[in-house]
């Protein structure tokens, strides 16, 4: 899972940035309104983490440019703006969510999860492709209803591919998702793991299909 945080506190979003990652959740951040926009145009998220009191441009205006260009994103709201009006207003604009600060970890993982299973038409607890099921909670694989025994790596890039299953992600995503602070991966390692998983995967109707230009497909037969 790949978000955006925009957000004008350093030690938040350092704070969020470390936290997250250690729940195998990549962040990016940005500390001004204006650079939003652009950088959900260099890079496809899972969600949107926006503070509405952004300097450039504040959430409000970010939310509402967002909208206004149809992106579909979703948008979770951040901010110590905690009021009746505030979460009402920024619904109606167009967020998806809302969470006031202080709060914990927890809840913001747990609402982000909840965001993109929705965006991607699913209310079902899991992510899941066919028999081959991720629960974001245990951060456990089931395969078939059994346990899916996989290295960190495998796990890392398998959770990748069902996070978005349909679709399929190149080698540059899979290693800006797998490997976000490691310039020096190779695109080479990456085949690699997708041949280790094929093997897992073998004898089940859960494939991994390589779509020539475009990258890797998880699918279900």
């Amino acid at each position: 899972m790949r978000v955006l945080l925009a957000e004008d506190e350093p030690e938040l979003a350092t704070w969020l940035v470390r936290a997250l990652g250690q729940s195998g959740i990549q962040v990016d951040w940005v500390s001004d309104g204006r650079m939003v926009r652009p950088g959900i145009a260099q890079t496809r998220y899972d969600a949107l983490i926006l503070d509405l009191g952004l300097p450039g441009r504040d959430g409000h205006q970010v939310l509402a440019e967002l909208r206004g260009a149809d992106a579909r994103l979703p948008i979770l709201i951040l901010t110590a703006r905690d009021s009746l009006v505030e979460r009402v207003s920024t619904l109606h604009e167009g967020a998806d969510d809302f969470l006031a600060k202080p709060f914990e970890l927890a809840e913001l993982e747990a609402r982000l999860v909840a965001l993109i299973r929705r965006a991607r038409g699913s209310e079902h607890p899991r992510f899941s492709c066919g028999s081959l099921a991720y629960d974001a909670t245990t951060r456990q694989f089931m395969l078939d209803g059994e346990a899916l025994a996989l290295s960190p790596r495998e796990h890392a890039v398998l959770r990748a591919l069902i996070q978005r299953s349909g679709e399929p992600l190149s080698k540059r995503e899979i290693l800006e998702r797998v490997f976000p602070d490691e310039a020096d991966v190779a695109p080479e390692v990456i085949e690699v793991l997708i041949h280790r998983l094929r093997k897992r995967l073998e004898g089940s109707p859960v494939r991994i299909t390589t779509l020539r230009g475009l990258g890797y497909l998880l699918e279900a037969s």
